[in-house]
């Protein structure tokens, strides 16, 4: 119990300490002119408050990976917790934050054209193929996820859940944000925070048996920590999705200096979460054969289930697993929407016109219901490998971005060398990857990892040379709301 309630702590001091010192480092502008107001479209470009968009932030990075990821890292003991913290307070909050705001700097961009600005052009069309099967991914994993939970509390069929979730998610993708998401969000986050906390405040009100720190490896397949907890734990700790959906965000932030309670502080959130649901996996089923016993049985969701059900009771315990449902689905939507605009800015397709939506999101619907034919384990394997890649080009993006402005670059470059040698020996290491015997797939990884580093440096030394705005110009449009918003 001590070791969860110290890590949670650590959370919210690394908000105030480190989260403030990160800041410093990119230096807000508070009069600098945002998106939502220099490109104003109503659809995608609309003005909301902090409060509002912190709650959709929130809704849209935390899908199932903060409870399904840690429960199935719950699987290698309390080392799982060392990650979460260390992770999140370091590398994803971080990588969140910068993304938002570099977004914010150069017009709302989305990863892809981001990454073509600093890591060349090549990247672009690389990181744009990479975006979009993460999102189908993403938004396939959210639609078999809630309807697998619903289909366990209904009797209604599990093919119907599943189009009643695409329905919407249709309907999301298509409106302008303030129209469903940003109306709709803020109920779906009382419900989320209720669930979160009901567990975490019964675990401690009963005293239930979380496990102290240990380093050992209480993996029943005893399955390496490197890479795999790394991987496993991505939503919670470091997840490349959510550069995929702070952009979506920083089109609708009134002012630079709300990011870091945006971007960092909801980071910080989806970690607390994150380690209460590890907790009470942990807690719940005592020895760790117990516990893969329940996941071989019936996966994350049956532990979702039974933890609700045996920290709040029946009537608690429902309305719990309605907050844990309500995550994947309030991700889910927002993913399609984001590789709608990713597609739409790569093709640059106007997008005010809802035809021209519709064009776009209607094929993506389409793939995503074929793969929801697809196993799910074999899914989030595919997904945890694609998702921390993406997070590996975000941190270089940010690396580059900071490099070029002559700020301290570590903050972003020791963890893209961390997890590019995770990624790397992953694929290597993998099933669904090369299969290559452990210490082959680390000799392999850190050969890819400084074939990286030098590409890097090359890229480097090119654009030092050129004259390069790290940051686009603000236009004069919007300056009134703007500073009407600053006040």
């Amino acid at each position: 119990m001590i070791t969860f309630i110290v890590s949670i702590l650590l959370l919210i001091v690394g908000y105030f300490t480190y989260g403030k010192f990160v800041e410093r480092v990119f230096v807000t502008n508070r009069k600098r002119q945002t998106p939502a107001f220099s490109m104003r479209d109503d659809i995608d470009y609309v003005p909301m408050n902090t409060t509002r968009n912190s709650l959709i932030q929130l809704l849209n990075i935390a899908g199932v990976g903060p409870i399904f990821g840690p429960i199935l890292g719950a699987l290698y003991g309390p080392i799982a917790f060392v990650w979460i913290v260390i992770g999140c307070i370091f590398a994803g909050a971080v990588h969140d934050y910068l993304t938002g705001m570099i977004s914010i700097r150069n017009h709302g961009a989305h990863l892809p054209q981001l990454a073509g600005k600093f890591l060349g052009k090549a990247m672009k069309h690389v990181v744009n193929g990479f975006a979009i099967l993460l999102l189908l991914l993403v938004g396939t994993v959210f639609v078999t996820s809630p309807a697998a939970l619903l289909n366990n509390m209904t009797s209604i069929s599990l093919t119907v859940i599943i189009l009643a979730i695409f329905a919407y998610y249709l309907i999301a993708t298509l409106l302008p944000i303030d129209k469903v998401i940003g109306r709709i969000y803020p109920y779906f986050g009382a419900l989320l925070l209720f669930s979160a906390a009901g567990i975490g405040i019964g675990m401690v009100v009963t005293g239930a048996p979380i496990p102290e720190l240990s380093f050992q490896n209480m993996h029943p397949e005893g399955a390496p920590i490197f890479p795999l907890l790394f991987l496993t734990i991505s939503c919670g700790a470091l997840s490349g999705f959510h550069a995929t959906q702070t952009p979506i965000i920083s089109r609708t932030t009134e002012n630079e200096t709300n990011g870091r309670k945006i971007f960092y502080g909801m980071m910080i959130t989806e970690g607390v979460i994150a380690m209460i649901w590890a907790a009470a996996a942990m807690s719940l089923f005592h020895g760790d054969q117990s516990l893969s016993d329940v996941l071989a049985a019936g996966g994350p969701a049956a532990v979702v289930n039974e933890v609700a059900t045996t920290m709040l009771g029946a009537v608690g315990g429902t309305l719990a697993v309605l907050g844990v449902i309500v995550l994947p689905i309030t991700s889910g939507d927002t993913a399609f929407r984001s590789a709608r605009m990713i597609i739409a800015d790569y093709l640059k397709i106007d997008q005010r016109p809802i035809v021209k939506r519709l064009l776009i999101a209607l094929p993506l619907f389409a793939m995503s219901y074929i793969l929801t034919h697809m196993d799910f384990t074999l899914l989030w394997r595919y997904f945890s490998w694609a998702n921390q890649t993406t997070a590996v080009i975000a941190l270089w993006v940010a690396t580059m971005y900071l490099v070029l402005s002559r700020k301290p670059y570590l903050i972003t470059s020791i963890p893209a060398v961390f997890m590019t040698m995770a990624t790397f020996t992953y694929i290597a290491y993998a099933p669904i990857g090369f299969g290559l015997p452990l210490q082959w797939s680390y000799a392999a990884a850190a050969l890819g990892t400084l074939i990286c580093i030098a590409l890097f440096m090359k890229r480097v030394r090119r654009l030092s040379r050129a004259t390069f705005a790290v940051d686009e110009p603000a236009n004069n449009f919007g300056e009134e709301a703007l500073a009407t918003a600053s006040k």
